[in-house]
Protein backbone atom coordinates (compact mmCIF):
# COMPACT_ATOMS: atom_id res chain seq x y z
CA UNK A 1 0.00 0.00 0.00
CA UNK A 2 0.79 3.78 -0.83
CA UNK A 3 1.72 4.55 2.79
CA UNK A 4 0.95 8.32 4.34
CA UNK A 5 1.45 7.51 7.75
CA UNK A 6 0.63 11.15 9.03
CA UNK A 7 -2.94 10.54 8.19
CA UNK A 8 -5.34 9.67 10.12
CA UNK A 9 -9.04 8.93 9.83
CA UNK A 10 -11.32 9.21 13.01
CA UNK A 11 -14.37 7.16 13.18
CA UNK A 12 -16.13 3.92 14.29
CA UNK A 13 -16.87 0.43 13.42
CA UNK A 14 -20.27 0.62 12.89
CA UNK A 15 -20.83 4.25 11.06
CA UNK A 16 -21.76 3.51 7.72
CA UNK A 17 -20.27 6.70 6.35
CA UNK A 18 -16.81 5.48 7.70
CA UNK A 19 -17.57 1.96 6.49
CA UNK A 20 -17.70 3.96 2.76
CA UNK A 21 -14.59 5.36 3.19
CA UNK A 22 -12.28 2.99 4.75
CA UNK A 23 -13.37 0.57 1.63
CA UNK A 24 -12.31 3.72 -0.44
CA UNK A 25 -9.12 3.21 1.36
CA UNK A 26 -8.85 -0.11 0.38
CA UNK A 27 -9.77 -0.38 -2.89
CA UNK A 28 -7.28 2.14 -4.10
CA UNK A 29 -4.05 0.87 -1.80
CA UNK A 30 -3.77 4.07 0.51
CA UNK A 31 -3.35 3.04 4.10
CA UNK A 32 -4.48 5.25 6.77
CA UNK A 33 -4.36 5.00 10.50
CA UNK A 34 -7.81 4.45 12.11
CA UNK A 35 -8.40 6.33 15.54
CA UNK A 36 -12.20 4.94 17.16
CA UNK A 37 -14.29 7.66 18.15
CA UNK A 38 -17.88 7.49 20.14
CA UNK A 39 -19.56 10.89 19.15
CA UNK A 40 -22.00 9.74 22.06
CA UNK A 41 -20.04 9.81 24.53
CA UNK A 42 -19.76 12.59 27.24
CA UNK A 43 -15.86 12.50 26.73
CA UNK A 44 -15.72 12.70 23.21
CA UNK A 45 -12.95 14.66 21.74
CA UNK A 46 -14.64 14.76 18.34
CA UNK A 47 -15.84 18.58 17.98
CA UNK A 48 -11.70 19.46 18.31
CA UNK A 49 -11.66 18.35 14.61
CA UNK A 50 -14.85 18.33 13.20
CA UNK A 51 -17.44 21.24 14.90
CA UNK A 52 -20.31 19.50 13.75
CA UNK A 53 -19.30 16.69 15.71
CA UNK A 54 -19.77 13.34 12.84
CA UNK A 55 -17.51 11.06 11.48
CA UNK A 56 -15.59 10.30 9.22
CA UNK A 57 -13.31 13.11 9.43
CA UNK A 58 -10.02 12.67 7.56
CA UNK A 59 -6.92 14.68 8.94
CA UNK A 60 -3.90 15.11 6.60
CA UNK A 61 -0.80 15.32 6.99
CA UNK A 62 -0.25 19.20 7.85
CA UNK A 63 -3.51 18.81 9.96
CA UNK A 64 -5.94 20.22 8.01
CA UNK A 65 -9.45 18.04 9.01
CA UNK A 66 -11.69 17.12 6.25
CA UNK A 67 -15.16 15.99 6.12
CA UNK A 68 -18.07 14.03 5.40
CA UNK A 69 -17.53 11.41 3.78
CA UNK A 70 -18.77 12.55 0.04
CA UNK A 71 -15.65 14.65 0.99
CA UNK A 72 -13.21 12.23 2.14
CA UNK A 73 -14.35 9.46 -0.38
CA UNK A 74 -13.50 11.89 -3.35
CA UNK A 75 -10.91 13.21 -2.01
CA UNK A 76 -9.42 9.58 -1.45
CA UNK A 77 -9.90 8.59 -5.20
CA UNK A 78 -7.24 11.12 -6.07
CA UNK A 79 -4.72 9.77 -4.24
CA UNK A 80 -3.60 6.66 -5.72
CA UNK A 81 -4.48 5.77 -9.87
CA UNK A 82 -5.22 2.34 -9.29
CA UNK A 83 -9.13 1.45 -9.51
CA UNK A 84 -10.62 4.94 -10.55
CA UNK A 85 -13.99 5.28 -8.84
CA UNK A 86 -15.51 8.36 -10.00
CA UNK A 87 -15.46 9.01 -13.26
CA UNK A 88 -14.09 12.29 -14.91
CA UNK A 89 -16.81 12.93 -17.42
CA UNK A 90 -18.99 15.36 -15.65
CA UNK A 91 -22.34 13.41 -16.60
CA UNK A 92 -20.71 10.06 -15.68
CA UNK A 93 -19.52 11.54 -12.58
CA UNK A 94 -22.82 13.03 -11.50
CA UNK A 95 -24.37 9.53 -12.33
CA UNK A 96 -22.30 8.13 -9.85
CA UNK A 97 -22.21 11.08 -7.21
CA UNK A 98 -26.04 10.60 -7.89
CA UNK A 99 -26.33 6.81 -6.72
CA UNK A 100 -23.91 7.85 -3.45
CA UNK A 101 -26.47 10.17 -2.59
CA UNK A 102 -29.56 7.89 -2.90
CA UNK A 103 -27.41 5.52 -0.59
CA UNK A 104 -26.75 8.05 1.94
CA UNK A 105 -30.16 9.21 2.04
CA UNK A 106 -31.13 5.55 3.01
CA UNK A 107 -28.36 6.05 5.56
CA UNK A 108 -29.72 9.31 6.48
CA UNK A 109 -33.63 8.07 7.02
CA UNK A 110 -32.23 4.88 9.03
CA UNK A 111 -29.94 6.43 11.31
CA UNK A 112 -32.70 9.16 12.36
CA UNK A 113 -35.31 6.50 12.86
CA UNK A 114 -32.97 4.80 14.87
CA UNK A 115 -31.65 7.84 17.27
CA UNK A 116 -35.25 8.20 17.58
CA UNK A 117 -35.89 4.57 19.10
CA UNK A 118 -32.99 4.88 20.65
CA UNK A 119 -31.83 8.16 22.46
CA UNK A 120 -35.68 9.77 22.61
CA UNK A 121 -37.89 8.89 25.83
CA UNK A 122 -40.55 6.74 24.37
CA UNK A 123 -43.35 9.26 25.50
CA UNK A 124 -41.92 11.65 23.52
CA UNK A 125 -41.27 9.62 19.94
CA UNK A 126 -43.02 10.37 17.01
CA UNK A 127 -44.51 7.00 14.87
CA UNK A 128 -45.19 9.65 12.56
CA UNK A 129 -41.70 10.52 12.31
CA UNK A 130 -40.33 7.04 12.20
CA UNK A 131 -43.25 6.17 9.29
CA UNK A 132 -41.29 8.94 7.37
CA UNK A 133 -38.00 8.02 7.45
CA UNK A 134 -38.88 4.42 6.84
CA UNK A 135 -40.74 5.49 4.12
CA UNK A 136 -37.90 7.57 2.27
CA UNK A 137 -35.40 3.72 2.90
CA UNK A 138 -38.27 2.01 0.41
CA UNK A 139 -38.49 4.76 -1.77
CA UNK A 140 -34.77 4.81 -2.75
CA UNK A 141 -34.45 0.97 -2.54
CA UNK A 142 -37.06 0.88 -5.06
CA UNK A 143 -35.34 3.60 -7.15
CA UNK A 144 -32.18 1.81 -6.69
CA UNK A 145 -33.42 -1.23 -7.92
CA UNK A 146 -35.15 -0.19 -10.93
CA UNK A 147 -31.98 1.97 -11.63
CA UNK A 148 -30.10 -1.43 -11.42
CA UNK A 149 -32.13 -3.50 -13.71
CA UNK A 150 -29.92 -6.75 -14.61
CA UNK A 151 -27.12 -4.24 -14.94
CA UNK A 152 -23.75 -6.19 -13.46
CA UNK A 153 -22.80 -2.78 -11.72
CA UNK A 154 -24.43 0.52 -10.52
CA UNK A 155 -22.81 2.34 -13.05
CA UNK A 156 -20.84 1.58 -15.89
CA UNK A 157 -19.05 -2.06 -16.59
CA UNK A 158 -16.90 -2.20 -13.32
CA UNK A 159 -16.81 -1.06 -9.69
CA UNK A 160 -17.43 2.57 -8.87
CA UNK A 161 -17.84 4.51 -5.98
CA UNK A 162 -21.81 4.23 -6.66
CA UNK A 163 -21.54 0.63 -5.85
CA UNK A 164 -19.53 1.10 -2.52
CA UNK A 165 -22.57 3.50 -1.10
CA UNK A 166 -25.26 1.46 -2.61
CA UNK A 167 -22.99 -2.07 -0.54
CA UNK A 168 -22.85 -0.03 2.82
CA UNK A 169 -26.59 1.11 2.68
CA UNK A 170 -28.05 -2.09 2.75
CA UNK A 171 -25.20 -3.84 5.11
CA UNK A 172 -26.49 -0.91 7.43
CA UNK A 173 -29.95 -2.26 6.68
CA UNK A 174 -29.16 -5.57 7.21
CA UNK A 175 -27.35 -4.91 10.21
CA UNK A 176 -29.91 -2.57 11.76
CA UNK A 177 -32.99 -3.27 10.43
CA UNK A 178 -32.92 -6.83 9.42
CA UNK A 179 -36.91 -6.66 9.44
CA UNK A 180 -36.57 -4.96 6.40
CA UNK A 181 -36.82 -7.77 3.39
CA UNK A 182 -35.33 -5.77 1.18
CA UNK A 183 -32.89 -8.80 -0.63
CA UNK A 184 -36.28 -11.02 -0.67
CA UNK A 185 -38.20 -8.31 -2.71
CA UNK A 186 -35.14 -6.65 -5.08
CA UNK A 187 -32.98 -10.19 -5.54
CA UNK A 188 -31.18 -8.12 -8.29
CA UNK A 189 -29.74 -5.71 -5.11
CA UNK A 190 -29.41 -8.69 -3.29
CA UNK A 191 -27.19 -9.98 -5.91
CA UNK A 192 -24.80 -7.15 -6.12
CA UNK A 193 -24.76 -7.00 -2.45
CA UNK A 194 -23.72 -10.55 -2.44
CA UNK A 195 -20.79 -9.75 -5.10
CA UNK A 196 -19.22 -7.20 -3.21
CA UNK A 197 -19.39 -9.32 -0.18
CA UNK A 198 -16.98 -11.55 -1.43
CA UNK A 199 -14.34 -8.20 -1.94
CA UNK A 200 -11.62 -8.12 0.95
CA UNK A 201 -12.40 -4.03 1.54
CA UNK A 202 -16.11 -5.11 2.18
CA UNK A 203 -15.42 -8.26 4.64
CA UNK A 204 -12.47 -6.03 6.45
CA UNK A 205 -15.03 -3.14 7.15
CA UNK A 206 -18.13 -5.14 8.19
CA UNK A 207 -19.21 -4.20 11.31
CA UNK A 208 -18.77 -6.11 14.60
CA UNK A 209 -21.61 -8.46 15.10
CA UNK A 210 -21.78 -8.13 18.91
Amino acid sequence: MAILNSMKLIGSLTSPYVRKVRIVFLEKKVDVDLELENVWAADTKIALNNPLGKVPCLLLEDGEAIYDSRVIAEYVDTLSPLGKLIPTNSRERASVKTWETLADGILDAGILARLEATLRPTEQQSPMWVDRQMGKIDAALAQMASQLGQNAWCHGNQMTLADIAVGCALGYLLFRFPSIQWQTKYSNLDTLYQKLMQRTSFIETAPPVA
